[in-house]
């Protein structure tokens, strides 16, 4: 009306509310962002305004890790001879399988008096099989000797000695029974002698990726303060490439000694320094998967396996039982070399790792268009439930402590896996749980006397191991049950 009064003009309201919407939403926000870029096109100018960043607004919830109490594992050099003699039990226990009397033989045989065909068995190949099984003892031998300290140059002499006598014995038995074994069979026979040593070698030993691996998990606690000084962002910028002889060398040496050293985990509050260590703790724990995997699969193989490769074509055996007890030694073997290899105050410090790592949860296009997104940055901490966006994708915060990489799958992977301090070892107790009922049901079915026999005697192995799984189950699930706050500790 003429005479009334104006009120503000359209151009004036716009450049007072958008700067009210940035703080509202964060210094990076999406959907402020898009606001000014149109209000910058349509006008041709530049606002320059600043905002709080994310960390301001909303405070990311401080990690606290429980206690756990020092479960008792076996020593290497115990563990070592448990497995060689759950691996003889197996392997007698398949002999009995391949090579038990039968009924029908005639009276006048000399194999109708006796529960085994004795003559059909290949000592050599036992021998064999004998001395591949027991490597990992003869070298936990010689490790622990050589851990004991000598005071006098007699003790040290005479353990120089015990070693020499100790591996010239086992290269001795070894090199004859291959000549017994050449003598005897064809080349295809003894083709399958060394097949794993075969599939090994190119497999897992010589094979490099094309990006630079992470370093080892004990180095990547010595190197924190030198990346930080030197600005470095990538810890595989410090890793140097090996040659072909040091990669042999380390791959010969990780199937004879078993990586029993634990790192400590020190809560780094940068989220470079955390996205390194888990980088270093997911390439101890593959390494780690790697020696579980081959060893029970090489157990399995020279237990089950390779005896049946030998067996006369007029020997008759149970092929289906047979094949029954090579699954059934390779679950339990990779079970107990899992319990050992990664031990409950290992899978701690996985779990650790992972609840300052965090987890993102990709978005669908179109979901939450109204509410506030940001820009996602590698030196922010993010909170639960913000939203970002990285290379055009929606994500949003799982975890109360967030610095992973968005796009990167192998971070959630790793959420994945040890969030829950209790899912490897629930997964375990599944695997061993099941194969002690499926045993027990075969025991009660079983109407041949080697069956029950095998059956017997395997079952007081995996009794053994599966009162360790329960025994740590019972004690974790209670420890990590416990309220947090009752500790007295200080979040970090």
């Amino acid at each position: 009306m003429p005479g009334g009064r104006r009120g503000p003009s359209r151009q004036h309201l716009s450049r007072s509310a958008l700067p009210s919407l940035q703080t509202l939403v964060g210094g990076t926000c999406g959907n402020g962002t898009g606001l000014r870029n149109r209000w910058e096109s349509m006008n041709g100018s530049t606002l320059g305004l600043s905002a709080p960043p994310i960390t301001a607004l909303i405070t990311p919830e401080p990690v606290r890790h429980c206690r756990i109490p020092d479960l008792p594992l076996d020593g290497s050099l115990l563990f070592e001879f448990l497995f060689f003699i759950y691996l003889l039990v197996a392997l007698f226990i398949q002999y009995i399988n391949i090579y038990k009397t039968v009924w029908w033989y005639p009276y006048n045989h000399p194999a109708s008096c006796t529960s085994l065909n004795f003559h059909l068995i290949d000592y050599h190949l036992a021998a064999f099989i004998t001395v591949m099984l027991a490597r990992r003892l003869v070298w936990a031998l010689i490790s622990e000797a050589s851990q004991v300290g000598t005071t006098s140059m007699v003790h040290y002499t005479a353990l120089i000695t015990a070693r020499l006598v100790l591996l010239t014995l086992c290269g001795w038995v070894l090199c004859w029974t291959l000549v017994n074994l050449f003598r005897n069979h064809s080349v295809l026979n003894l083709l399958f002698l060394g097949y794993p040593f075969g599939v090994y070698v190119p497999l897992c030993c010589f094979h490099q990726d094309s990006r630079a691996q992470p370093l080892p998990t004990y180095c990547s606690y010595l190197v924190q303060d030198q990346l930080v000084e030197d600005g470095a962002t990538d810890v595989g910028s410090l890793v140097k490439p090996k040659d072909f002889l040091s990669l042999l060398r380390e791959s010969l040496k990780e199937q004879f000694n078993n990586p029993t050293s634990i790192p400590t985990h020190s809560c780094p509050l940068s989220p470079d320094l955390i996205r390194n260590e888990v980088e270093c703790l997911k390439a101890d724990f593959n390494r780690r998967i790697k020696e579980v995997l081959f060893n029970s699969l090489f157990s399995a193989y020279y237990v089950a396996f390779l005896p049946l490769c030998f067996v006369k074509s007029t020997q008759y055996y149970d092929m289906r039982w047979s094949c029954e007890h090579l699954i059934m030694v390779w679950i339990n073997a990779f079970v107990m070399l899992t319990t050992q290899l990664l031990p409950p105050k290992y899978c701690d410090l996985l779990h650790k790792s992972a609840a300052h790592l965090g987890k993102w949860q990709r978005l669908e296009h179109g979901s939450y268009s109204n509410a506030p997104q940001h820009i996602w940055s590698e030196n922010t901490i993010w909170p639960q439930g913000v939203l970002v966006r990285q290379s055009r994708c929606l994500y949003k915060a799982v975890g109360p402590y967030n610095v992973a990489v968005p796009s990167d799958v192998s971070h959630a992977r790793f959420y994945f896996l040890f969030h829950q301090p209790l899912r490897l070892l629930n997964l375990l107790i599944l695997m061993e749980g099941s194969l002690v009922f499926y045993q027990l049901y075969s025991l009660l079915r079983s109407e041949k006397w080697n069956h029950t026999l095998s059956m017997a005697l395997i079952l007081f192995c995996n009794y053994y191991v599966l009162f360790k799984l329960l025994r740590d189950r019972i004690v974790l699930g209670r420890a990590y049950s416990y309220p947090i706050n009752s500790y007295g500790l200080k979040a970090h």
